[in-house]
């Protein structure tokens, strides 16, 4: 592990990188490269068999004249918002230092905010694109549930887990997606756009940014109120806490993980106990007709990404007040629409975000109306992106 730079968890030589003259891009250590360890980001996996092939998404990219930089760090096991790793390294922020990267895909989102990569894969199973996107200040897009392949994708079996991807531009978003699924045909901003502004509980300044961006773009959108939003948010928590103890609680008398993931596995069977189950598959299916419900009537729904600003590293404080951090963002997981987050800044000069979300299968519809809805200029101005950073 490279704890001196630990956005990459492993960075290939330019021999190894491959021969394409496309995106560069870098690979969330929770994804298969032929040939090289996926570790999760954990000790557990640190003498894994090497991967026999690489994942659908990767050798899509690939084929696409893409050239892989590399591993990303991420939060050991997908299962943490942080970033915080003790056996990788804790991936810094490279925008807002001493503030988290976020979690999971926490190196994904430092790559594309460091400049060091033009896009990078990632994985959301309870916000694990979104979140980090927004700390990070970058683009982070979760697509429809099923549309991507998660082939060679680590955990094998989940029911909200989505491969997506990273980039500091819609044009580089439409790019990675057109490689990545041959389904997507990008879709040019639209002239207007329907927009339900959906009422949720997120610190003043926030919600106050998110609403100026919408109206610096034109849009006057309609205060909707979404059914059974909470119980989504904790519905999400209880089957991401099943399916992480069916994948890995195998691993908690090994002595190889860290506390916080530890601790975790150690009560996911009463977090998700089979009656606990039951009511999140209920909520799952009235939650999931509460947002068809308002797409009938919106083209997408806006909301901000995150309901309080990152935290400082130094002083997390609750584990709970940490998990709250995904209730904006979870509850699309468990509906499985598509989700995109476009990075803002608060008058604070803190980072926040906007999300958007639109109907299953509506990802590349989703993406056109984030190019119509935001303000390229003035976002480029409140946060300098970069260049990326030469070979």
């Amino acid at each position: 592990m490279n704890i001196d730079n630990p956005i990459f968890a492993e960075r290939y030589p330019a021999s190894d990188a491959g021969n394409g003259t496309g995106l560069t891009v870098g690979v969330k250590d929770c994804i298969d490269i032929a040939g090289r360890r996926t570790t999760c980001g954990s000790r557990a996996f640190a003498q894994a068999a090497p991967a026999a092939a690489d994942a659908a998404v990767v050798k899509a990219l690939v084929n696409g004249g893409c050239r892989i930089l590399g591993k990303t760090t991420m939060h050991e096991l997908a299962y943490g918002m942080t970033g915080i790793n003790g056996w990788t390294g804790t991936v810094e922020n490279p925008r807002y230092p001493g503030l988290i990267a976020g979690g999971s895909s926490s190196g994904s989102a430092a790559a594309v905010a460091a400049g060091l990569v033009d896009i990078a894969l990632g994985s959301d199973t309870g916000g694990s694109i979104r979140l980090p996107a927004a700390c990070c200040g970058v683009i982070g897009l979760k697509p429809t549930f099923g549309r991507v392949s998660r082939e060679g994708v680590h955990p094998q079996n989940s029911s909200q887990d989505c491969v997506g991807v990273f980039a500091s531009s819609l044009d580089l978003v439409d790019q990675a997606m057109a490689l990545i699924d041959p389904a997507y045909v990008v879709s040019p901003a639209p002239a207007a756009v329907r927009v339900g502004i959906v009422a949720v509980a997120a610190e003043p300044e926030i919600t106050e940014a998110v609403d100026a961006a919408l109206e610096a773009a034109g849009s006057h959108g309609d205060r909707v109120p979404l059914y059974r939003m909470e119980d989504a948010f904790q519905a999400g928590v209880v089957l991401m806490a099943a399916e992480a103890y069916a994948s890995y609680g195998h691993l908690i008398e090994t002595g190889l993980l860290g506390a916080d993931v530890e601790a975790r596995l150690r009560a996911a069977p009463d977090v998700a106990s089979a009656e606990r189950v039951a009511w999140a598959e209920g909520v799952r299916r009235a939650f999931s007709a509460a947002v068809d419900r308002a797409l009938e009537e919106y083209d997408v729904l806006a909301m901000p990404t995150l309901p309080a600003f990152p935290p400082e590293l130094a002083n997390l404080g609750d584990p709970a007040a940490v998990l709250r951090l995904s209730a904006l963002v979870r509850p699309f997981n468990l509906s499985g629409h598509p989700a995109i987050s476009l990075p803002l800044q608060a008058p604070s000069g803190r980072p926040c975000a906007m999300q958007l979300v639109a109907r299953h299968g509506d990802d590349a519809r989703l993406c056109g109306a984030a190019r119509a809805l935001s303000d390229p200029l003035a976002r480029s101005e409140a946060i300098p992106m970069p260049t990326r950073n030469p070979e």
